[in-house]
Protein backbone atom coordinates (compact mmCIF):
# COMPACT_ATOMS: atom_id res chain seq x y z
CA UNK A 1 0.00 0.00 0.00
CA UNK A 2 1.41 3.41 -0.94
CA UNK A 3 2.53 5.65 1.85
CA UNK A 4 0.04 8.44 2.47
CA UNK A 5 -2.99 6.56 1.19
CA UNK A 6 -6.24 7.06 3.17
CA UNK A 7 -6.11 3.57 4.68
CA UNK A 8 -2.52 4.08 5.81
CA UNK A 9 -3.36 7.47 7.34
CA UNK A 10 -6.29 5.99 9.24
CA UNK A 11 -4.09 3.24 10.66
CA UNK A 12 -1.46 5.70 11.93
CA UNK A 13 -3.43 8.76 12.99
CA UNK A 14 -5.71 7.85 15.87
CA UNK A 15 -7.09 11.22 16.93
CA UNK A 16 -10.21 12.15 14.96
CA UNK A 17 -11.85 15.29 13.68
CA UNK A 18 -15.01 16.12 15.61
CA UNK A 19 -18.05 17.27 13.61
CA UNK A 20 -20.62 19.15 15.70
CA UNK A 21 -23.72 19.38 13.49
CA UNK A 22 -27.37 18.61 14.22
CA UNK A 23 -28.36 18.11 10.57
CA UNK A 24 -27.51 14.47 9.85
CA UNK A 25 -27.33 14.93 6.07
CA UNK A 26 -24.69 17.64 6.40
CA UNK A 27 -22.79 15.75 9.09
CA UNK A 28 -22.79 12.61 6.97
CA UNK A 29 -21.61 14.51 3.88
CA UNK A 30 -18.70 16.10 5.73
CA UNK A 31 -17.78 12.80 7.39
CA UNK A 32 -17.74 10.99 4.04
CA UNK A 33 -15.36 13.49 2.42
CA UNK A 34 -13.07 13.58 5.45
CA UNK A 35 -12.94 9.77 5.51
CA UNK A 36 -12.04 9.78 1.82
CA UNK A 37 -9.10 12.04 2.67
CA UNK A 38 -7.88 9.66 5.36
CA UNK A 39 -9.24 11.30 8.51
CA UNK A 40 -10.96 9.50 11.35
CA UNK A 41 -14.19 11.23 12.38
CA UNK A 42 -16.51 11.38 15.38
CA UNK A 43 -19.78 13.31 15.38
CA UNK A 44 -22.02 15.09 17.87
CA UNK A 45 -25.48 16.56 17.31
CA UNK A 46 -25.56 18.95 20.27
CA UNK A 47 -23.27 21.02 22.43
CA UNK A 48 -23.39 18.85 25.53
CA UNK A 49 -22.31 15.67 23.75
CA UNK A 50 -19.73 17.67 21.77
CA UNK A 51 -17.94 18.82 24.93
CA UNK A 52 -18.01 15.26 26.28
CA UNK A 53 -16.53 13.86 23.07
CA UNK A 54 -13.76 16.46 23.08
CA UNK A 55 -12.63 15.13 26.46
CA UNK A 56 -12.85 11.48 25.38
CA UNK A 57 -11.46 11.57 21.84
CA UNK A 58 -8.96 14.49 21.95
CA UNK A 59 -9.80 15.65 18.40
CA UNK A 60 -7.19 17.24 16.18
CA UNK A 61 -9.81 19.72 14.92
CA UNK A 62 -13.45 20.62 15.56
CA UNK A 63 -15.90 21.50 12.78
CA UNK A 64 -18.55 23.47 14.66
CA UNK A 65 -22.06 24.47 13.66
CA UNK A 66 -23.19 27.64 15.45
CA UNK A 67 -26.90 26.85 15.64
CA UNK A 68 -27.39 23.78 17.83
CA UNK A 69 -30.49 22.61 19.72
CA UNK A 70 -29.15 22.99 23.26
CA UNK A 71 -26.52 25.74 23.18
CA UNK A 72 -24.97 28.34 20.92
CA UNK A 73 -21.92 27.18 19.00
CA UNK A 74 -20.12 30.38 20.03
CA UNK A 75 -20.46 29.28 23.67
CA UNK A 76 -18.86 25.95 22.79
CA UNK A 77 -16.03 27.75 21.03
CA UNK A 78 -15.55 30.01 24.05
CA UNK A 79 -15.52 27.03 26.41
CA UNK A 80 -12.89 25.20 24.37
CA UNK A 81 -10.65 28.22 23.91
CA UNK A 82 -10.65 29.16 27.60
CA UNK A 83 -9.81 25.66 28.82
CA UNK A 84 -6.09 24.89 29.20
CA UNK A 85 -6.56 21.34 27.92
CA UNK A 86 -8.52 22.23 24.76
CA UNK A 87 -7.52 25.74 23.75
CA UNK A 88 -4.96 24.50 21.21
CA UNK A 89 -7.57 22.50 19.27
CA UNK A 90 -8.29 24.28 15.96
CA UNK A 91 -11.93 25.18 15.32
CA UNK A 92 -13.57 25.60 11.92
CA UNK A 93 -17.02 27.18 12.19
CA UNK A 94 -19.54 25.83 9.67
CA UNK A 95 -22.76 27.81 9.74
CA UNK A 96 -25.62 29.41 7.85
CA UNK A 97 -24.83 32.70 9.59
CA UNK A 98 -23.15 34.70 6.83
CA UNK A 99 -23.24 38.21 8.31
CA UNK A 100 -19.90 39.98 8.73
CA UNK A 101 -20.50 40.50 12.44
CA UNK A 102 -20.92 36.73 12.93
CA UNK A 103 -17.57 36.11 11.23
CA UNK A 104 -15.89 38.78 13.34
CA UNK A 105 -17.28 37.35 16.57
CA UNK A 106 -16.23 33.86 15.52
CA UNK A 107 -12.64 34.91 14.90
CA UNK A 108 -12.55 36.98 18.09
CA UNK A 109 -13.56 33.85 20.03
CA UNK A 110 -10.60 32.01 18.56
CA UNK A 111 -12.00 30.21 15.50
CA UNK A 112 -9.35 29.33 12.92
CA UNK A 113 -11.67 29.50 9.92
CA UNK A 114 -15.29 30.29 9.09
CA UNK A 115 -17.26 28.56 6.32
CA UNK A 116 -20.84 29.45 5.45
CA UNK A 117 -23.57 27.14 4.16
CA UNK A 118 -24.10 26.09 1.43
CA UNK A 119 -20.51 24.98 1.00
CA UNK A 120 -18.29 22.82 -1.18
CA UNK A 121 -17.25 19.63 0.68
CA UNK A 122 -13.98 19.54 -1.25
CA UNK A 123 -13.18 23.12 -0.30
CA UNK A 124 -14.03 22.33 3.31
CA UNK A 125 -11.55 19.42 3.34
CA UNK A 126 -8.88 21.67 1.80
CA UNK A 127 -9.47 24.24 4.53
CA UNK A 128 -9.18 21.53 7.17
CA UNK A 129 -5.86 20.40 5.70
CA UNK A 130 -4.61 24.00 5.57
CA UNK A 131 -5.45 24.56 9.24
CA UNK A 132 -3.72 21.33 10.28
CA UNK A 133 -0.62 22.10 8.19
CA UNK A 134 -0.36 25.53 9.80
CA UNK A 135 -0.74 23.98 13.24
CA UNK A 136 2.03 21.50 12.52
CA UNK A 137 4.25 24.31 11.21
CA UNK A 138 3.59 26.37 14.35
CA UNK A 139 4.54 23.41 16.52
CA UNK A 140 7.73 22.84 14.55
CA UNK A 141 8.63 26.53 15.01
CA UNK A 142 8.72 26.03 18.77
CA UNK A 143 12.35 25.91 19.86
CA UNK A 144 11.83 25.07 23.52
CA UNK A 145 9.23 22.86 25.19
CA UNK A 146 8.81 23.54 28.90
CA UNK A 147 6.65 21.30 31.08
CA UNK A 148 7.04 22.24 34.72
CA UNK A 149 10.70 21.53 35.62
CA UNK A 150 11.24 19.57 32.40
CA UNK A 151 12.94 21.62 29.65
CA UNK A 152 13.42 20.32 26.10
CA UNK A 153 15.65 22.51 23.91
CA UNK A 154 15.16 21.52 20.27
CA UNK A 155 17.99 23.65 18.85
CA UNK A 156 20.55 22.39 21.36
CA UNK A 157 19.17 18.87 21.27
CA UNK A 158 19.21 18.79 25.06
CA UNK A 159 16.91 17.94 27.95
CA UNK A 160 17.13 19.11 31.54
CA UNK A 161 15.13 18.31 34.65
CA UNK A 162 15.24 20.79 37.55
CA UNK A 163 18.25 22.39 35.79
CA UNK A 164 20.14 19.08 35.67
CA UNK A 165 21.02 17.57 32.28
CA UNK A 166 19.24 14.37 31.25
CA UNK A 167 21.32 12.20 28.94
CA UNK A 168 19.19 10.79 26.12
CA UNK A 169 20.09 8.93 22.96
CA UNK A 170 19.11 10.49 19.63
CA UNK A 171 16.07 8.21 19.32
CA UNK A 172 15.00 8.83 22.92
CA UNK A 173 15.20 12.58 22.31
CA UNK A 174 13.13 12.35 19.12
CA UNK A 175 10.57 10.17 20.88
CA UNK A 176 10.27 12.59 23.81
CA UNK A 177 9.85 15.57 21.46
CA UNK A 178 7.21 13.70 19.45
CA UNK A 179 5.20 12.90 22.57
CA UNK A 180 5.70 16.19 24.44
CA UNK A 181 4.94 18.42 21.45
CA UNK A 182 1.52 16.78 21.11
CA UNK A 183 0.53 16.60 24.75
CA UNK A 184 -2.88 15.11 25.37
CA UNK A 185 -2.99 13.35 21.99
CA UNK A 186 -2.86 9.57 21.68
CA UNK A 187 -0.21 8.26 19.28
CA UNK A 188 -0.14 4.64 18.17
CA UNK A 189 3.07 2.60 18.14
CA UNK A 190 2.88 2.47 14.34
CA UNK A 191 2.54 6.26 14.15
CA UNK A 192 5.51 6.75 16.48
CA UNK A 193 7.58 4.32 14.41
CA UNK A 194 6.76 6.31 11.30
CA UNK A 195 7.48 9.71 12.86
CA UNK A 196 10.56 8.84 14.95
CA UNK A 197 12.19 5.94 13.14
CA UNK A 198 10.89 6.70 9.65
CA UNK A 199 9.32 3.32 8.90
CA UNK A 200 6.26 1.27 9.80
CA UNK A 201 6.20 -2.44 10.36
CA UNK A 202 4.07 -4.28 12.86
CA UNK A 203 6.95 -6.51 13.95
CA UNK A 204 8.88 -3.52 15.22
CA UNK A 205 6.14 -2.23 17.53
CA UNK A 206 7.99 -3.60 20.57
CA UNK A 207 10.89 -1.32 19.68
CA UNK A 208 8.70 1.58 20.75
CA UNK A 209 7.83 -0.14 24.05
CA UNK A 210 11.51 -0.69 24.82
CA UNK A 211 12.44 2.93 24.17
CA UNK A 212 9.45 4.20 26.13
CA UNK A 213 10.58 2.13 29.12
CA UNK A 214 14.12 3.52 28.92
CA UNK A 215 12.83 7.05 28.50
CA UNK A 216 10.63 6.74 31.57
CA UNK A 217 13.61 5.55 33.61
CA UNK A 218 15.51 8.71 32.70
CA UNK A 219 12.64 11.15 33.31
CA UNK A 220 12.38 10.40 37.03
CA UNK A 221 9.36 12.22 38.52
CA UNK A 222 8.03 12.89 35.00
CA UNK A 223 8.00 9.21 34.02
CA UNK A 224 4.27 8.91 34.70
CA UNK A 225 3.57 11.75 32.26
CA UNK A 226 4.02 9.16 29.50
CA UNK A 227 0.78 7.22 29.72
CA UNK A 228 0.12 3.81 28.18
CA UNK A 229 -3.27 3.29 26.56
CA UNK A 230 -3.50 -0.47 26.29
CA UNK A 231 -4.17 -1.72 22.82
CA UNK A 232 -3.73 1.77 21.37
CA UNK A 233 -0.44 3.50 22.09
CA UNK A 234 1.02 6.28 24.21
CA UNK A 235 0.15 9.79 25.30
CA UNK A 236 2.09 12.52 27.10
CA UNK A 237 -0.42 13.92 29.55
CA UNK A 238 -0.98 17.59 30.19
CA UNK A 239 0.86 19.09 33.13
CA UNK A 240 -2.34 20.07 34.96
CA UNK A 241 -4.28 16.82 34.43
Amino acid sequence: MAKGSPAKQRSLFMNPILIVEDEKDISGLVEYHLNQSGFAVVAATDGTSALEKVKKSHPILVILDLMLPDMDGKDICRALKTDLHTRAIPILMLTAKAEEIDRIIGFELGADDYVTKPFSPRELVLRVKTILKKREADQEAVKVIRIGDLLIDLDRHSVSLSNKAVQLTSIEFKLLVQLASKRGRVQTREYLLNQVWGYTYEGYARTVDTHIRRLREKLGPYADHIETLRGVGYRFREENE
